[in-house]
């Protein structure tokens, strides 16, 4: 699995191939989240609330190359690395 970013011990991913609807996988130390791209809903999982916000402002900030990626991925090819939050 693809690592697309990683920013304050978050690390982002995203599976080759993966079902829809088009989303991200969260780790967090001992959490673990899905994270969908089009509502930034959390669809598995759960982080801490501020590991949460702070995905959730960088998502916001990624969504097309969030987007691009998905699309990338699904038809097998790697993902393009996704500028960390500062």
């Amino acid at each position: 699995m693809p690592t697309v970013s990683r920013f304050y011990g978050i690390v982002i991913q995203m599976y080759f191939a993966d079902h829809g609807p088009p989303h991200f996988h969260v780790i967090y130390n001992e959490y673990k989240a899905v994270v969908g791209i089009l509502d930034f809903s959390v669809l598995h999982g759960d982080l801490p609330p501020k590991a949460l916000a702070l995905v959730m402002e960088w998502a916001r900030l990624h969504r097309a190359d969030l987007l691009r990626d998905w699309e990338l991925a699904t038809h097998k090819k790697m993902p393009e690395p996704i500028a960390p939050l500062e």
